[in-house]
């Protein structure tokens, strides 16, 4: 079954650029290590909420925009193999674009999908 790591965060806007070419590297390094299909998505239209919101969920300042990634992986598995591969490789000691305090990010089973 296949499995999603998911994760949400905020960015600099100022930054978007910079960004732009740290998620190209990143999702070179996740495919090299098995994951299936790679995204990071920067936010155009991110409502703020009353009760909840993505903006809310990550503190996003004023100056920041709402990022979301996920990957996706072949089995639950590959993915715990290959994430104890990815922490120790040495492009992924580069300082973040974002505070991953304010990260917010799971794993998932699919359990339903249309393509």
């Amino acid at each position: 079954m296949t499995i999603v790591d998911g994760a949400v965060y905020s960015v600099p806007t100022a930054k978007k650029q910079e960004f732009i070419k740290h998620a190209q590297n990143m999702c070179a390094l996740f495919k090299e290590y098995g994951a299936l299909h790679v995204v990071d998505a920067w936010g155009i239209d991110v409502p703020d909420g009353d009760l909840t919101s993505f903006p809310m969920a990550v503190k996003c300042e004023p100056d920041e925009t709402v990022c979301y990634s996920w990957m996706t992986w072949p089995s639950e598995q590959v993915r715990k193999d290959a994430w104890d591969k990815i922490m120790q490789d040495e492009r992924m000691q580069q300082p973040m674009m974002f505070d991953g305090k304010r990260m917010i990010f799971g794993t998932f089973d699919v359990v339903a999908e249309a393509k």
